[in-house]
């Protein structure tokens, strides 16, 4: 009798475990649909705090500034620390326009690691998240085309900010990224 009281309670938890593994699973269509009705981030403020990773032809130099949202004249503009608009984007030369997040070692973690003592080893796994608004464009009265960064405080800002220049530049959601449609 107890023999079979074990059969059965071994035949019922391998007819659950089945069941259970054979339940539909998610596609990249059902994520990609779940991802686009997400609830829009609120919108970015006008002026926000970035520094200026390069890529623009001519600007090397890595500087601390703003990014400004100017829509009377359709554009975005960094400034530097003393307010002087450095470099500009009309909104209509943007193509492309994604959120990136890189894990660096912080300088202070990175010297630690190569003092030879017993912080060394522990300073190796020391990290912290960057995030990155990157910007793909292509002036057209210019001809000029190129892609570059802002590093910009936190997740949520640069999701605000990344969704609110979408809209404004007229760029379309095609999962992580905003990139603007052929006519």
């Amino acid at each position: 009798m107890l023999k079979t009281i074990r059969l059965a309670t071994v035949a019922l938890i391998l007819i659950t475990s089945t069941a259970y593994a054979q339940r539909p699973r998610t596609t990249a269509q059902d994520s990609n649909t779940s991802a686009t009705s997400m609830p829009a981030p609120p919108a970015a403020p006008s002026q926000v705090k970035a520094k200026y990773e390069g890529g623009v032809f001519g600007h090397n130099k890595r500087q601390d500034g703003t990014l400004n949202f100017d829509d009377l004249n359709q554009r975005l503009v960094f400034r530097d620390k003393d307010g002087k608009e450095l470099l500009f984007f009309p909104y209509q030369a943007l193509t492309g326009a994604y959120g990136d997040t890189k894990r660096v070692q912080p300088a202070a973690a990175t010297v630690a690691s190569h003092i030879p003592s017993i912080f060394a080893m522990p300073a190796n796994y020391i990290k912290t998240k960057v995030r990155y608004l990157t910007l793909q464009y292509s002036d057209p009265d210019s001809k000029v085309a190129g892609v570059t960064s802002f590093k910009l405080e936190s997740k949520d800002l640069l999701d605000s900010v990344l969704f609110t220049l979408a809209n404004k530049a007229g760029l379309s959601q095609r999962g992580e990224v905003f990139v603007r449609k052929n006519p």
